[in-house]
C-alpha cells in the first residue's frame, strides 16, 4: 500500500468498525404513534384455537423496548369491517430477548383480530404499535401482589411476575399470589411455566380455578368468588395492589368483589396508582 494512502484507510477502518458496533447495539423498535410491520418467523400450536406467535424484529439485537406492565397494539385491515380493526396484546416475552417478540392468542370465532392472526402464515406480517398503558412494573413497588386472570389474561400477569423473580438477586422481595381461573383443564394456558417459576420461588403462588375439574381436583371450582379472594390474596393494605385480566364480564365481577372485601373501588378506566388494576 502506498505511504500516502495510509490514513485513508486508517480513517475507512474506524468508519466500518464504528459502523459494525452501531449496527450490533441494542435497539427498541416500538414506535408508540405509528404503526410497523413485523414478520410472522415461527407459530407454535398449542390446541385447536391457541398458539404462541413469534415475530421478528428487524435485527437479531433489537428489542420491543416495552416496559413491564404494558402491552401492544395490533391492527388489520378486515374483511367487513368499516374500518381498520385494532386490539391491544401483551407479548409473553420481555426485552431480555432479542430479535424477536412472542405473542400468545387465542382465536375466538367473533373475534376479529384473533382470527386475523390465526390465518397467517410465516413470512406474513402484522402491524404493530406501542407502548401503550398505564402500568408500569418497578421492583418492589408494593409488598405483595394479588393476581386474578382468566383465560389468555394470565399474559400481562406472567410478564410481571418473570420480572420480579428475574429481580431476585437485585433486591426485588415482591410476593405474588395468582388465582388463575379456566374453564377445563386442557384451556390453562401456559401451565408448565407457571409451576416451573412457583416450584424455584417460594413468594410466587400460583391458585388454579376450573369451572369443570377432573376427579380429584384439589383447585378452586366454578368462578372466582370474593371467598376465593379473601382466602388465597393478600388483604386490603396500602402496600398491596390487586391486578385483574380476562374477559369483560370476569373483570366486572372481580371489581364488585373486591370492593366487597374492602379494597378501594376500581376506577372505570385504571390509573397505575389504584389498589385495584385492570388491564
Amino acid at each position: 500500500m502506498k505511504s500516502e494512502w495510509v490514513p485513508y484507510a486508517v480513517g475507512l477502518a474506524a468508519i466500518l468498525g464504528g459502523w459494525k458496533v452501531y449496527s450490533n447495539a441494542p435497539r427498541k423498535v416500538l414506535k408508540p404513534n405509528e404503526f410497523q410491520e413485523f414478520e410472522l418467523r415461527e407459530k407454535t400450536i398449542l390446541s385447536h384455537n391457541t398458539a404462541i406467535y413469534r415475530f421478528k424484529l428487524p435485527r437479531p439485537t433489537d428489542t420491543l423496548g416495552l416496559p413491564i406492565g404494558q402491552h401492544i397494539s395490533l391492527a388489520a385491515t378486515i374483511a367487513g369491517q368499516p374500518k381498520e380493526v385494532v386490539r391491544s396484546y401483551t407479548p409473553i416475552t420481555s426485552d431480555e430477548e432479542k430479535g424477536y417478540f412472542d405473542l400468545l392468542i387465542k382465536s375466538y370465532p367473533t373475534g376479529n383480530i384473533s382470527k386475523h392472526v390465526a390465518s397467517l402464515m410465516v413470512g406474513q406480517h402484522m402491524k404493530v404499535k406501542g407502548p401503550k398503558g398505564a402500568m408500569v412494573y418497578t421492583p418492589n413497588m408494593v409488598r405483595h401482589f394479588g393476581m386474578i386472570a382468566g383465560g389468555t389474561g394470565i399474559t400481562p400477569m406472567l410478564q410481571v411476575v418473570k420480572a420480579i423473580i428475574r429481580g431476585r438477586e437485585s433486591g426485588d422481595r415482591t410476593e405474588v399470589d395468582l388465582l388463575f381461573a379456566n374453564v377445563n383443564p386442557e384451556d390453562i394456558l401456559l401451565k408448565e411455566d407457571l409451576d416451573t417459576l412457583a416450584a424455584k420461588d417460594p413468594k410466587f403462588r400460583v391458585h388454579y380455578v376450573l369451572n369443570n375439574p377432573p376427579e380429584k381436583w384439589s383447585g378452586g371450582v366454578g368462578f372466582v368468588t370474593a371467598d376465593m379472594i379473601k382466602e388465597k390474596l393478600p388483604a386490603p393494605a396500602s402496600d398491596v395492589k390487586i391486578l385483574v385480566c380476562g374477559p369483560p364480564p370476569m373483570v366486572s365481577a372481580m371489581k364488585k368483589a373486591t370492593e366487597s372485601l374492602g379494597y378501594t373501588k376500581a376506577r372505570p378506566v385504571s390509573k397505575l396508582e389504584d389498589q385495584v388494576f385492570c388491564f
